[in-house]
């Protein structure tokens, strides 16, 4: 069983990789705690963890959790911070 542990880590590496190039705000060892953690869930679960699903599921957390931080906490678009009132 060992050769099938290897491959599920280097898969989950890759997804991780992939994911950190998109959220790049986030901490790559967050990103990889979030995918390792997506698939753990979905193996507890005992839903089969394809790496299509495991990556669309961390997208889903990391996307969910990149829009629950407040306004106060996320950096300025398309110039705000230059706007001023009156």
């Amino acid at each position: 069983m060992p050769a099938l542990a290897d491959h599920r880590n280097e898969t989950r590496d890759t997804l991780a990789r992939r994911l950190c190039d998109e959220f790049g705000s986030f901490p790559s060892d967050a990103v990889h705690r979030c995918v390792a953690d997506v698939q753990a869930c979905m193996a507890h679960l005992g839903l089969e963890a394809t790496p299509d699903r495991v990556e669309r599921m961390a997208r889903e957390q990391l996307t969910g959790i990149l829009k629950s931080r407040p306004p106060s906490g996320r950096a300025p678009a398309g110039g705000a911070a230059d706007r001023t009132d009156g």
